[in-house]
């Protein structure tokens, strides 16, 4: 594995998605697994540290979760643009081999049977908690973190260091029809008069 992804605290866990990115959304369920992109995820609560995210009635990747009771989401970077592209426009439906035609670069976390996505920045292992009425109404999803990880290339210590890290690194946040921006200039609110 990656000598540079370590794990995060639970109680700073929140602080993955608090930027709003764009995330990567796996599950599997048996034999089956798929990744979907997904730009509406965010911090629920803080402890114990939980998320939410809207996975629409028509992908597969809400099927595996609803299945398993398990997923992650995951920050990709710039580097991983054009396969976040596809892995938001493919439907496993349409396209059973999705994952290999989409050339996914997949790994294991240790203690769990869940697909990760190599090269991502974060990644929150996430227990469904289920809750039907926001699930059929809404397509939204909660999940209690049960274990979270970073590339220390880019977060440390609690914090986003990617002022230092390379473009490639810096995280995408999706605005519509295949258009995304990267994360800004770091400021600081501190340092005003």
């Amino acid at each position: 594995m990656n000598t540079h992804i370590k794990s995060v605290e639970l109680a700073k866990a929140y602080r993955l998605l608090n930027h709003g990115p764009t995330v990567l959304v796996s599950a599997k369920h048996q034999h089956e697994e798929n990744v979907m992109s997904a730009a509406w995820a965010c911090a629920l609560e803080l402890i114990p540290a939980k998320v939410s995210v809207v996975l629409d009635k028509s992908t597969k990747t809400r099927e595996l979760v609803e299945k398993s009771g398990y997923f992650i989401l995951q920050v990709p970077t710039l580097k991983q643009l054009k396969l976040v592209q596809q892995l938001g426009s493919i439907s496993q439906f349409n396209d059973p081999e999705k994952l290999e035609h989409c050339h996914t670069p997949l790994f294991q976390f240790e203690g769990f049977d869940l697909p990760a996505v190599e090269g991502c920045a974060a990644w929150l292992i996430c227990k469904l908690i289920p809750e039907p009425h926001n699930q059929q109404s809404h397509d939204l999803f909660i999940g209690q973190v049960v274990a979270a990880y970073a590339d220390d290339r880019v977060f440390r210590e609690g914090h986003w260091y990617y002022h230092e890290a390379p473009a490639e690194w810096k995280s995408l946040h999706h605005v519509a029809g295949g258009h995304y921006y990267t994360i800004g200039d770091a400021v600081d609110a501190n340092l005003l008069e």
